[in-house]
């Protein structure tokens, strides 16, 4: 269950919350309260897992960009090694190779780019979801402080 989700229905049931008379203080549901933060508890380290997830498909992305080179520079000795043996053909086989070698590396190099900005972008949009999430809690915990330091203030 998505964070802000929780949050909502947790400022919900505070709103739907009886005020006790000449006080700041307000009665709630306990069993929904209580769920709510059980609920929370549960969805902060799935936000977090989500993260973790995300890093390490870059990592699986990234070796197996690096395997695939491998695999094509390998091939690619292979066949010049195969035509190396002709040697009328030699100069031509070692060009081919050397255009084959430089096209995996700008691949891979590509390849982990577009990893690492995918990772960026995903991190920088947690980052703000997290960023959000501190404030709206900050603000929170102000609006409460503020409460109990000036009595006539409403929330």
């Amino acid at each position: 269950m998505d964070i802000l989700h929780l949050i909502d229905r947790l400022e919900e049931l505070f709103n739907e919350s009886r005020p006790i008379w000449f006080t700041h203080s307000v009665v709630m549901d306990e069993d929904r309260l209580l769920d709510l933060i059980d609920q929370m508890r549960i969805a902060i380290p799935e936000e977090i897992k989500k993260s973790q997830q995300q890093l390490s498909q870059k990592d699986r992305i990234l070796a197996q960009a690096q395997e695939e080179a491998n695999r094509t520079i390998a091939l690619a000795r292979e066949k010049a090694d195969k035509m190396a043996e002709k040697d009328p053909i030699t100069q031509a086989a070692q060009v081919r190779a050397e255009q084959i070698i430089a096209q995996t590396r700008q691949e891979c190099e590509q390849m982990k780019r577009d990893a690492d900005e995918y990772v960026l972008q995903t991190l920088k949009e947690m980052q703000a979801e997290t960023e959000k999430i501190a404030n709206q809690v900050k603000n929170g915990i102000s609006t409460i402080e503020n409460s109990k330091k000036d009595p006539n203030q409403s929330i």
